[in-house]
């Protein structure tokens, strides 16, 4: 008999494959269609509506999936950090919050004043403030 954890581990990495595979296969075909819908029907001006929706899912993706590479390179940690992997915030989010504490490592303050450059206030303007404060789930 299979160890319970095992089948958990199985079970969930099938699901995620499962979802990647979906997600590469019919994603461009749904993004085409939204921009060949919305010039057709004359919605142009919605489609920087449904740009910054994908760009706000693109990141909340992001901050989940890199959460352990971002939290080792981009913070200094200590009782006030607040780090990446919660999937309901975006990346800009948590490096403001971080930006608000100072524990932002020199690559996390270079990414911030990147963003900063090109939209001014950036990541202190994407706080999320709804989103409880997250623990790091892996802890060294």
């Amino acid at each position: 008999m299979k160890n319970n954890n095992t089948i958990h581990l199985l079970k969930s990495f099938m699901l995620f494959l499962i979802a990647l595979i979906l997600l590469v296969t019919t994603a461009p075909f749904g993004f085409l269609y939204a921009l060949i819908r919305q010039i057709v029907f004359e919605k142009v001006k919605t489609l920087n509506i449904f740009f910054i929706e994908m760009a706000l899912v693109l990141d909340e993706a992001g901050n989940v999936v890199m959460q352990h590479l971002l939290n080792d390179t981009l913070l200094i940690k200590n009782a006030n950090t607040y780090y990446f992997g919660n999937k309901k915030e975006t990346i800009s989010s948590v490096i403001g919050k971080n930006a608000l504490t100072d524990t932002l490592a020199p690559l996390g303050k270079a990414l911030n004043a990147f963003l900063n450059l090109i939209d001014n206030g950036h990541s202190l303007n994407s706080i999320i403030y709804d989103v409880k404060v997250r623990e790091e789930q892996n802890a060294q």
